[in-house]
């Protein structure tokens, strides 16, 4: 094998075969966008693609095997990522159908619903995720729309009772889903229970709205042109009591609510954790269509000339420095992302393949699987669309051409920094999660709660390790010492990284443990004024975690060729990370004015190294040259 395939198959992950299927599957289906179509035509090419997909095993492999699925939930996750090389608008409908609905169905119902998990993976039972409403989106626990009991009938009654309470922006409920799954906040003998789901059907089977349901559609986009995105409003729809996916909460004939969670927040919490699946899926294909563009670019910088030392002599513009300072940083975030995603697919693997009731530990490893997935989606997304962006740039005004897919990847991308959660949102997520050490009696995001129970001390949260743990503190226990480290030493990156994390996270804590004893109003002052230090604490968490995901892929390695070539890989990211946050490692004093500059002369003398690689490095994404089908690339 030559060194590009074994790259490829460090970065490849334990999902390797379901990569290596799909590339070959895929690229038979004929999946290229077409941008002659109209918006209608668009759509309906994407459905029909949908409908190949179902053989593949790739909608079934998420769903468990007693209900009619594949038992896999990382083939799932992966095979879903490795649609976004073809064509967003499909990827995105994929997620909704299998992942959200499907999802919902699986993860909140129980067995009078897991009946239905058939039907959904063939599409015969086309689906939504109605959660988003206008006057709320990332504030899931504001939800305005009513599900309300009538006791007299045995049915919920689903209400959009205000403007903002309109279901928005919903994939599939343009056209295609007959059932919605609803969130709703339940009502049951004139008290509230928090935010559930039900299935409430909103059109027949010609496609005509039902009595009560109004929908409508979001109509063009900035991009994902295949996605029929839709909005729905309730008016007194009635739907039978056993529509409830009651897995966490029910109702019985007389109307009492029962809960196998007693606490309201506890309980919404865990209800979302289990849809982590479609969060984990955002991030992964985010970072596969970034591959994408980069693998164009970096193909059309090997191709392209421009000026030179003379007239006669044109120079590649692989070969400028510039040009490989804006291109192969991106190419070594990419990968340490891909092993990060990887590692983190794994776990998700690993927690939902659990049977039996959860335990503490188990609920433990769930809210870190939350947190994780949060800051990689967040920092993940934020990497394509600048990816995307910077490699349009790099291919000129060729690159504006939608013959060369960037252009679209770009515009499809665009809306993964808020969909599955915004991203600033998000980071806020692994903050409290980081500043709270897990504590479980606090719920939501809301700021004078999370403010009340910051932990003591937060280090044994930053030492919790992510990966490989023995080898990680190995490496950092055998950093040189002095003042004059080894910047290129992985032990020495790793521990800066980690000093970073936990000298940010314990700052911001102290200054949020002053609003322990003050008042509500006082304590969200306090946390507001807080709030860039407290999304400082889920970046640079974040980073951390990838620089161990990274050295973790780089140990398990098999050949040391491929190993060699990504420890470099390893140590650009690494330094060009610090590069960009160069500001805090000397403004407190971890790195000196001197050794500041080694940094930039270390990335220069980096980049001189990894050049003659670059065509390697971008096979080893894996994207196939046959199916990246831009114009620019072809002689």
């Amino acid at each position: 094998m030559t060194l590009s395939d074994e790259v490829r198959i460090a970065l490849d992950g334990k999902w390797r075969h379901v990569r290596e299927k799909s590339r070959t599957e895929l690229a038979g289906l004929d999946l290229a966008f077409d941008h002659d179509l109209t918006l209608d035509q668009a759509r309906e090419r994407t459905f029909a693609q949908l409908k190949e997909l179902v053989p593949t095993g790739v909608p079934a492999a998420g769903f468990k095997t007693e209900h009619g699925g594949g038992g896999d939930p990382g083939m799932a996750v992966t095979g879903i990522e490795m649609l976004a090389q073809f064509d967003m608008s499909l990827m995105v409908k994929a997620g909704v159908q299998w992942g959200l609905f499907g999802g919902a169905v699986a993860n909140l119902g129980t067995e009078r619903h897991h009946a239905l998990i058939p039907q959904i993976i063939n599409l015969d039972l086309v689906g939504c995720f109605a959660m988003t409403e206008t006057g709320h989106g990332s504030d899931v626990q504001s939800l305005e729309t009513t599900a309300t009991f009538d006791q007299a009938t045995g049915e919920f009654v689903i209400d959009s009772p205000t403007p903002g309470s309109r279901k928005d922006y919903i994939g599939n409920a343009g056209k295609h889903a007959s059932v919605a799954a609803v969130f709703a906040q339940l009502i049951t003998r004139g008290e509230r229970h928090g935010v559930h789901c039900l299935l409430v059907p909103i059109r027949d089977e010609h496609g005509a709205d039902l009595p009560g349901v109004t929908t409508s559609d979001c109509g063009h986009k900035g991009g994902l042109r295949g996605v029929d995105n839709g909005r729905i409003v309730f008016d007194g729809v009635r739907v039978p009591r056993e529509n409830l996916l009651n897995r966490y909460g029910t109702v019985d004939e007389g109307g009492a609510y029962t809960s196998p969670i007693e606490d309201t927040n506890r309980r919404f919490f865990t209800m979302l954790g289990t849809l982590i699946r479609g969060r984990v899926s955002v991030g992964g294909s985010a970072g596969a269509a970034a591959e994408v563009a980069l693998s164009i670019a970096g193909r059309y910088a090997l191709k392209r000339r421009q000026f030179g030392p003379d007239a006669d002599t044109e120079v590649l513009l692989a070969d400028y420095r510039m040009h490989q300072r804006r291109l192969l940083p991106l190419i070594a975030r990419s990968y340490a992302y891909r092993f990060a995603q990887n590692q983190l697919v794994a776990r998700m693997h690993k927690l939902q393949n659990i049977d039996g009731p959860p335990t503490d530990d188990t609920a433990q490893q769930q809210r870190e699987l939350e947190g994780r997935a949060a800051g990689l989606k967040a920092m993940g997304t934020w990497h394509a669309s600048r990816a995307i962006q910077e490699s349009r740039e790099m291919c000129g005004g060729a690159g504006y051409l939608s013959e060369n897919r960037i252009a679209t990847l770009r515009d499809d991308v665009d809306v993964f920094t808020t969909f599955e959660g915004d991203n600033h949102v998000l980071l806020q997520l692994v903050a409290k999660e980081m500043l709270t050490a897990y504590g479980q009696e606090v719920g939501g995001l809301d700021p004078v709660g999370m403010v009340r129970f910051v932990a003591g001390t937060v280090t044994d949260v930053v030492k919790e390790r992510t990966a490989a743990s023995q080898l990680i503190q190995r490496l950092i226990d055998a950093r040189p010492g002095g003042d004059e480290h080894d910047l290129l030493d992985r032990g020495t990156q790793l521990e800066l990284f980690e000093d970073r994390e936990q000298h940010v996270i314990e700052t911001a804590a102290r200054r949020l443990q002053r609003a322990s004893k003050a008042e509500p109003e006082e304590a969200f002052e306090i946390f507001n004024n807080a709030q860039d230090h407290v999304i400082r604490v889920g970046r640079v968490h974040i980073d951390r975690v990838v620089l161990e995901a990274f050295t973790a892929g780089i140990a398990r390695c098999e050949d040391e060729d491929a190993a060699d070539l990504l420890r470099d890989v390893c140590s650009l990211y690494a330094l060009s990370t610090i590069e960009e946050d160069l500001a805090w490692f000397m403004g407190h004093n971890r790195l000196s004015d001197q050794r500041a500059k080694v940094i930039t002369s270390e990335i220069n003398a980096l980049l001189d190294k990894l050049r003659p690689h670059l065509l390697t490095l971008v096979e080893g994404f894996g994207v196939p040259e046959s199916t990246l089908d831009a114009a620019i690339l072809r002689d």
